[in-house]
């Protein structure tokens, strides 16, 4: 894929080539857009992982990579925009891409360019994403998603919460707290191994889908042992979803998980 091209799903559109952004992009275009990847969440795994959920839903579907080119135009024909990539942004460079491993210790550190991350998303992007909710679409907010909010107003009222903190890579449990929505009707409570998100939400607690829960009474920082790990919500004409699960291709396969994943797609399709 070029630096300047949307690409298609491999599995989906078999043989498809990159196609590039922008109003020259075909009306026929897939109804799912996802914007991956970011320095914690490489767009390889991601991709991975979507191929086989889109794959086993028989829907078609384009990812790019390009934030800074998510737009009014871009989003026109879809359907739902999947935001699968944090809300910051390293211009000036960093070190390496985990930002957990190697940056401690070196004699040498100052040889490295220095992290100071922004936000990526303007005012206008945000407004974009609100509008086409608005306008009878969907919004899928997965994992480190709901970070944009943190940096736009516009995009923390359409989805509800934003980022506030994670625990590292460990088993916890997640609990479907409403079992009569159309994504978790048929799910079973189940176990990952994952990073367990505490974000802020600020919405309806009727809207909250899933609560995460370590069950080893493991806490973390001073937010207990249990969070809000999914909810969804009517936005104007619209829909939007949030889950928290996802940092590893594992997760994202675990199959009540992968279950729950489909069903999300489903209603934001209003398919059910």
């Amino acid at each position: 894929m070029s630096a300047v091209a949307l690409a298609a799903g491999s599995k989906v559109l078999e043989g498809a080539t990159a196609r590039p952004t922008g109003s020259d992009i075909p009306e026929d275009k897939p109804p799912i857009l996802a914007l991956i990847g970011d320095r914690y969440h490489n767009s390889d795994y991601i991709h991975v992982a979507l191929d086989r959920l889109f794959s086993e839903l028989g829907l078609q579907w384009d990812y790019t990579i390009r934030y800074d080119q998510l737009s009014a135009n871009l989003l026109r024909g879809r359907r739902v925009l999947i935001v699968f990539r944090g809300g910051s942004v390293w211009p000036g460079g960093y070190l390496e891409p985990s930002g957990y491993c190697y940056g401690n210790g070196l004699e040498n550190v100052g040889a490295f360019p220095q992290t100071k991350p922004q936000g990526w998303i303007t005012e206008q992007q945000a407004e974009a994403v609100r509008d086409f909710v608005a306008e009878g679409n969907g919004l899928y907010v997965i994992h480190s998603g709901c970070e944009v909010a943190n940096f736009a107003p516009v995009f923390k009222e359409l989805l509800g919460g934003e980022y506030a903190d994670h625990a590292p890579l460990r088993p916890f449990k997640v609990n479907v707290m409403n079992k009569t929505h159309p994504i978790t009707e048929g799910i079973e409570d189940f176990m990952v191994t994952d990073e367990q998100y505490f974000p802020k939400y600020y919405g309806d607690p009727a809207n909250i889908l899933l609560q995460g829960d370590n069950i080893d009474g493991l806490t973390f920082s001073d937010r207990g042992t249990k969070s809000v790990s999914g909810w969804a919500h009517e936005y104007e004409k619209g829909r939007v979803v949030f889950t928290g699960i996802g940092h590893t291709i594992s997760v994202m396969w675990a199959p009540e998980h992968l279950k729950l994943q489909k069903r999300s797609v489903e209603w934001l399709l209003k398919r059910i």
